[in-house]
Parts: structure tokens; sequence; C-alpha cells
């Protein structure tokens, strides 16, 4: 079911009214409560009002993971990656073994071209869980920037392995090989793309990978992919 958006008066009265449900309501329950507000307003596309509810719960209860967690990750989503940087560390220092956490941490670091600490992130993600397809992607798109390229590889090849019907996997993994100068390999990993999701044969379309953690210049070097597999110059 969609969401219609929230008016700032209805959220008012919600806490109003949530108050009054019991004669001592908790500050952990109404940071439940903001965080709902946050989940809602950013499901809608208000990262601004979402920031604001999760910033709430995290006064309220400052010990909640999950709170510390939605605020770091919706500053992200509004590219303040700085901020959810220190938000998302403050995070694992409550729990070292939280994965979503780190999973957070680990892109925010790789959009902020901060790679070692996204390889870190990332490796120590997906040591905790083996079958964490986020964590070797990212890790193959950090592997690649360092130009680690045999490294890049074999963690595209898992995360392909884990979410073989995720296009992202696959265009990062032909992305490495094409880099090794291997365009066979290149543009067999990138026809699994274009079968998933004909949009990757559209060059224009490419840009969005932005929004998938790719750099600038690897969406260029994917833009060089698909114009060597289409035969163009």
């Amino acid at each position: 079911m969609r969401i219609t958006k929230i008016p700032k008066g209805l959220m008012i009265a919600l806490l109003a009214g949530f108050s009054c449900l019991s004669a001592q309501p908790t500050w952990a329950d109404l940071a439940v409560t903001y965080r709902e507000l946050g989940i809602a307003y950013r499901d809608q596309g208000d990262l601004p009002a979402s920031i604001a509810a999760f910033q709430k719960a995290v006064e309220l209860n400052p010990d909640n993971l999950e709170g510390q967690v939605n605020l770091g990750w919706t500053l992200h989503l509004a590219k303040r990656d700085r901020r959810a940087a220190r938000v998302l560390e403050r995070a694992i220092q409550s729990d070292p073994y939280h994965v979503k956490t780190f999973n957070a941490l680990g892109i925010v670091y790789l959009v902020n071209h901060d790679l070692a600490a996204a390889v870190l992130a990332h490796s120590w993600a997906s040591w905790l869980d083996p079958n964490n397809e986020i964590a070797y992607y990212n890790l193959s798109l950090s592997y690649q920037r360092l130009h680690q390229l045999p490294w890049a590889i074999a963690a595209a090849q898992k995360a392909a392995e884990l979410e073989p019907d995720n296009p992202h996997p696959w265009v990062a993994l032909a992305i490495a090989y094409f880099d090794q100068d291997d365009r066979e390999n290149a543009h067999q990993a990138y026809q699994q793309a274009i079968a998933l999701d004909d949009r990757y044969s559209d060059r224009a379309f490419l840009m969005y990978l932005d929004e998938a953690g790719f750099s600038s210049e690897q969406i260029e070097r994917s833009e060089s992919v698909l114009s060597s597999l289409s035969g163009q110059p």
C-alpha cells in the first residue's frame, strides 16, 4: 500500500495521542513512535522530515541501535555522508557485530572515497555474514577503484552468486574484467546484466549507477564496456 504524505500537524497529534495512552509513557516508547514516523517520511521521500524524526528518536533513546542506523542511513540518502559516517561510527561502538550497521557504514565510506575504510567495513561485514551480498558487491567496487582487480573480480563473482537476479554485481564484474583487458569475460558479465534488465543496453540509463555506489569513473567504464559490446568506437 502506498504511503501518503503525513502532514506535520498530524505527526504532532499522533505523538500527543500516544502520550495519552499511558499515564507514564517511557522515552523508549516515544522513540519507537518517532522511528516509525521517520520510516514513513523516508518512504514518501521527505528526507528532511525523516531525519528530524530519527534525530528525535535517538535523543529519546540514544542506546537503541536501530534508531542510530536509521538516522545514519537517511543522512546518507540525503547526501550528508560525512555526518552519516559519524553517526554510524558511534553505532558500531555500541555493537561491533551488527551487520546492517557495517553494511551502511561501508557504503558511506565508499561514496566518500574512503576506500581503505570501505574495504575494512565490508570485509568485517562479510566475515560476520558470509552470505552478505551487499558487502561483497561493495568490496568489488572498492577493490576496482584501488586497482586490485583479482580481488574485485572475486568479490563481484561472490555477490553475483549470492544474488544472481541483481544486475549490479554483473556490471561490477564486467568493469573489473574490462580493466584487466579481459573483454570476453567482461562482455559475458555485462550481457548477464542486460538479460536481467534490458535498460542496461541504454547508455543514458547507466547514469543511474550513481545510486548503486558507482563512481563517475566506474560509470564511464561501464559505458566503455557497453560500447565495446555493441562494436561502437
